[in-house]
């Protein structure tokens, strides 16, 4: 192939217009994780090199609570969005188009209410003095008596809240794989619906519900502004143990908070690794 000079000016102008993402990429993503690697290593005064901080995370029961209950919290709201969000988003292609347009448009809405005002609306709703706590009182409805939202009940509800319809939105694209063809088929065999979800269904949508299991996961994990604005600093979650730990409730510690956060970022890599394991390994058995 003959390499001709507009061959090679059309390539510089499309490296000099990929030059803006590259220096972004670089100076808000890498840099910033090189050197919050590089401060890992580091003693509190910055003066030497050390393994303590790491050493502290992996020993110090405070923050190993703090990294157990991020875990479950994130695998637990993840869980029971997905299989909400599994269940909706197929109703939702059952709809009409016009329908399945306002339905996706006020979902997609939805997705982006998240942090302080997510939790402000819990507040003004579910809190202490609620607006549905106080209403359900005064019809003597024990409905909330025992409901605490600054609590671990609370925070799973509205880290659900910002994960169903991220869920939905990520899931509804995955029903059109199932050709309404192979249900006619399978019906025709004498199959019954459960048994075509079964053995049909749910292994081709499981690609996808790994696929999206594994980015709610990743969202819950790093979730902050959400579970600051509601509980602050009363429950032990790693990502405010890290804000904390940089804004100094106590007393700053930002080198122990750069190896929380190599921490935390390890966690997401090892989802997404076995993400991806898990991905190749279904649609190897479905070939």
């Amino acid at each position: 192939m003959r390499v001709t000079w507009e061959h090679i000016r059309g390539n510089l102008w499309l490296l000099a217009s990929l030059l803006p993402l590259a220096v972004m990429i670089f100076g808000f993503e890498l840099l910033p994780i090189m050197g919050m690697l590089i401060d890992s290593f580091r003693t509190d005064d910055g003066a030497a090199w050390t393994l303590g901080q790491y050493i502290t995370a992996l020993k110090n029961p405070y923050y190993l609570v703090a990294i157990k209950n991020s875990l479950l919290i994130s695998l637990l709201s993840s869980f029971i969005a997905i299989v909400a969000a599994a269940f909706v988003a197929y109703f939702i292609t059952r709809l009409k188009p016009k329908y399945q347009e306002a339905v996706l448009t006020y979902v997609n809405l939805t997705a982006n209410f998240a942090g302080i005002p997510l939790a402000f609306a819990y507040i003004i709703m579910l809190g202490n003095s609620g607006l549905f706590t106080i209403l359900f009182q005064r019809w003597g409805l024990d409905i909330f008596s025992e409901f605490n939202l600054y609590s671990w009940s609370g925070l799973v509800l509205v880290y659900v809240y910002f994960q169903l319809p991220l869920a939905i939105l990520l899931l509804y694209p995955i029903y059109f794989e199932i050709k309404e063809q192979w249900r006619e088929a399978a019906h025709l065999l004498g199959a019954s619906d459960m048994q075509f979800w079964l053995q049909v269904g749910l292994p081709v949508i499981m690609p996808g519900l790994i696929g999206t299991f594994s980015i709610l996961f990743a969202n819950a994990m790093g979730a902050y502004a959400t579970a600051y604005a509601l509980v602050g600093s009363n429950y032990n979650l790693l990502s405010v143990r890290i804000g904390a730990l940089i804004s100094g409730d106590v007393y700053a510690r930002p080198h122990l908070a750069s190896a929380l956060a190599i921490l935390l970022a390890l966690s997401l890599i090892a989802a997404m690794l076995t993400n991806e394991y898990m991905m190749r390994r279904i649609r190897r058995d479905l070939k």
